[in-house]
């Protein structure tokens, strides 16, 4: 007969005793455990104690987290949160310098749990710690240079609490003096700072400019672009991911107005080509944080062009007027003619009327008209006279090719640059704010100071290219755009290093090799309609959805890496879930950092029963969707959120990593509790598979033996003389 649900069975351990192995009565109160364990090992005043788990993570035992205790967990009697609070609040105003280190040290790691947190910020902790910070790093000064290690490691271990205690949310950031903010920002300007310190005082300014306007003014004072760049020309990835973050953090939360003087000067201090060589560039990997954060500044940057995009020409505005003149005057190799000597103003009218035709606007007699829509508004104008100016030749050759053939044939140079601009806007969410996960950066966007403009550049050329490949007219100028759309979203999926790099993706992406693709891929996807190809499809499809659940739930056995996210700050903390091979425990538990490969059951210290499982929730149904301070709930954390409910009230929430793993875990978990699979993932697989196998059951393989065992791999040849390099 199976235990009762409310008990659970656990090891608890105390100092120089042997481990008791008991029994917990969910139903009990807490109090009443800690006094009956105390009792076993006579122990007086039990309210002293509690318990918590024996784990890494030395997260305390409460009422709220309690039915987190599954059967097996090992646990630890160890003093309360308030009494450990209490002693390490005086030990850390110690006299003894190695004793004010020791407390540090454990004042650091203990300050991750939350209800120790609570406990010591209610002791005017965090007043304290920002008080050493101020003066305390002063009064040892003298005694840097005959302990530089032991002061480098007191004040790490003072600024990784002050971090830990504030990320838990309980303080407001506004609290802080201006003498605390210069001190970290001077840790910050500071030559040859220990490199801990350095990490966590620009994780600190980075949180104090994301969570308060305030204090984003004072941190702007005494933070300068010019006294972050050393930190990024350095080796230390992990140094140059916060100092992009500051960057990142003191540009999103500039006001308006003070945004593009930012962007100037970034570009003066020539953040863009340090980013270049120093990062990514550089001889090494770069990890999911630095690719986020670069993510973010590359999005932030092509947000300035949303002003230009929303904004509207005035026909009237003889400024904006002027630019279209200026496109006139560079195709035509025209001067703007006096009134005096320009003959009579209707012929004029119509001089201009059939330039503006042969320039391919839609409204012959005022062009202005053109740029009224938004988006892209005066955006385009901008590319268009960016292309005329900086690629004269390539302008001029497009706009006489396409002037001097028949009129259904020409391709129109200004309508066609206004739906580029549009389309590669939303190809780039330009004006949308950054994700919290994506790390979707692309490195030929950091060659170029004026990337997007470059970019239309290349793009317009493969328009006009694309429109001779296809021979369109006119009414097929919508197809065209469909066809340089995938042209383009296809040469982006590779990431190309460079500008040059991405035009060369495109040349090998013409209109014939783009045909061949779909075509490929709809012979791939083909769905024959006749009747008995219909009833084979349905006789094979429940033994092809047999073979996908059978990969899901193979992968979750395999197990997932998870990231732990908040909106205060990102963090590299991660936690691991995978599914025992019996397919009856989901084990997991938190990790220090990203694991190279799986990680073993015996080292995921919970458990939850697959029996447990009430149901699995998506999106905004999810608890962690819900919360108070979740998330940014923009549409990429939403699409990637789901939840498991359990019966015993207690959940488990995720964000997976990407939309592959969100497919793959909602599959198998509803594959566990006998549910459909509905994930698109599971549509295309299943579309795939089934198209694979019908194909391989109409093959006339009438007197032809199929093997049992793959064939041999043949050996190497001697020599490659019969390679021809087509390049």
């Amino acid at each position: 007969m199976p235990p009762p649900a409310d008990i659970v069975k656990v090891a608890i351990q105390w100092p120089d005793a042997y481990p008791k192995l008991m029994e917990i009565d969910q139903k009990k109160p807490l109090s009443a455990i800690i006094k009956e364990v105390c009792d076993g090992w006579s122990l007086a005043n039990h309210e002293y104690y509690a318990l918590q788990h024996a784990d890494s993570s030395n997260f305390y035992i409460t009422e709220k987290n309690r039915n987190e205790i599954k059967n097996g967990t090992i646990l630890r009697l160890t003093t309360s949160p308030a009494q450990n609070a209490q002693q390490l609040h005086e030990r850390i105003q110690s006299s003894s310098m190695d004793s004010k280190l020791e407390a540090l040290k454990d004042l650091a790691s203990l300050s991750r749990d939350v209800t120790f947190a609570q406990e010591f910020i209610n002791l005017d902790g965090i007043l304290l710690l920002t008080q050493m910070v101020e003066s305390g790093t002063e009064r040892y000064q003298k005694l840097q240079k005959i302990m530089k290690p032991c002061f480098g490691d007191m004040l790490s271990f003072t600024l990784t609490a002050f971090v830990e205690l504030m990320d838990h949310g309980i303080v407001s950031w506004d609290t802080f003096s201006v003498a605390f903010i210069k001190k970290i920002a001077s840790f910050v300007n500071k030559s040859g700072m220990d490199t801990s310190i350095l990490q966590r005082s620009l994780a600190i300014l980075e949180s104090m400019v994301l969570n308060s306007h305030d204090l984003y003014q004072k941190v702007a004072q005494e933070i300068t672009i010019g006294q972050l760049i050393p930190h990024l020309q350095g080796t230390d990835q992990e140094i140059q991911t916060y100092t992009i973050a500051v960057i990142n953090a003191l540009f999103l939360k500039a006001p308006d107005e003070r945004r593009q003087e930012m962007a100037n000067i970034l570009a003066q201090k020539q953040l863009r080509s340090i980013i270049l060589t120093h990062v990514i560039r550089a001889q090494r990997a770069i990890n999911n944080e630095m690719a986020h954060q670069l993510y973010v500044l590359q999005v932030l940057t092509f947000n300035l062009l949303e002003d230009r995009m929303m904004a509207k020409m005035d026909p009237q505005d003889q400024a904006q007027r002027d630019i279209i003149f200026e496109l006139r005057r560079i195709a035509f190799d025209v001067e703007s003619e006096p009134n005096a000597s320009s003959g009579s103003m209707e012929k004029r009218k119509s001089m201009y009327t059939r330039d503006y035709k042969k320039l391919g606007f839609i409204n012959h007699v005022n062009p202005a008209l053109d740029f009224t829509q938004t988006p892209p508004g005066m955006l385009a104008l901008d590319n268009m006279l960016y292309f005329a100016k900086q690629h004269q030749d390539a302008y001029i050759r497009i706009v006489l090719e396409n002037s001097s053939r028949e009129d259904k044939h020409e391709c129109p140079f200004g309508r066609s640059s206004i739906e580029l601009t549009r389309m590669l806007c939303e190809i780039l969410k330009v004006g949308e704010l950054p994700s919290e996960t994506c790390n979707d950066f692309h490195p030929m966007f950091f060659t170029h100071d004026r990337a997007f403009e470059e970019f239309f550049c290349i793009c317009i050329q493969l328009l006009n290219k694309t429109w001779k490949e296809m021979r369109a007219t006119s009414e097929d100028f919508n197809k065209v755009m469909q066809v340089v759309k995938e042209q383009v979203m296809r040469a982006l999926t590779s990431k190309p290093s460079s500008l040059d790099q991405f035009k060369s993706k495109l040349q090998n992406l013409s209109y014939t090799e783009i045909l061949k693709l779909r075509q490929s891929e709809r012979m791939s996807q083909e769905d024959f309609q006749s009747r008995p190809i219909l009833e084979l499809k349905e006789k094979i499809q429940p033994e092809i959805l047999e073979l996908i659940k059978q990969q899901r739930l193979n992968r979750l056995v395999e197990g997932t890496c998870f990231r732990k996210l908040n909106s205060r700050r990102r963090q590299d903390k991660f936690w691991y879930c995978r599914l025992s091979p019996n397919h009856k425990v989901l084990h997991y538990g938190d990790l220090e950092e990203s694991p190279q490969g799986e990680v073993p059951h015996d080292s995921l210290q919970d458990k939850l029963p697959v029996a447990d499982i009430k149901a699995v929730v998506t999106g905004k149904d999810c608890p962690h969707m819900k919360e108070k301070g979740a998330l940014k709930q923009n549409k990429e954390v939403l699409e990637l959120a789901f939840s498991i409910l359990c019966d015993s009230n207690c959940q488990l929430n995720f964000i997976a990593p990407d939309k592959h793993e969100y497919c793959i875990w909602t599959d198998g978990l509803n594959a566990l509790l006998g549910k459909d699979m509905l994930s698109e993932l599971t549509r295309n697989d299943l579309d795939t598979l089934l198209s694979m196998e019908i194909k391989l059951r109409l093959l006339d393989l009438e007197n032809i033996q199929i093997p049992d065992a793959p064939p041999p791999i043949p050996k190497e040849p001697s020599n490659y003389d019969f390679v021809y390099d087509c390049n």
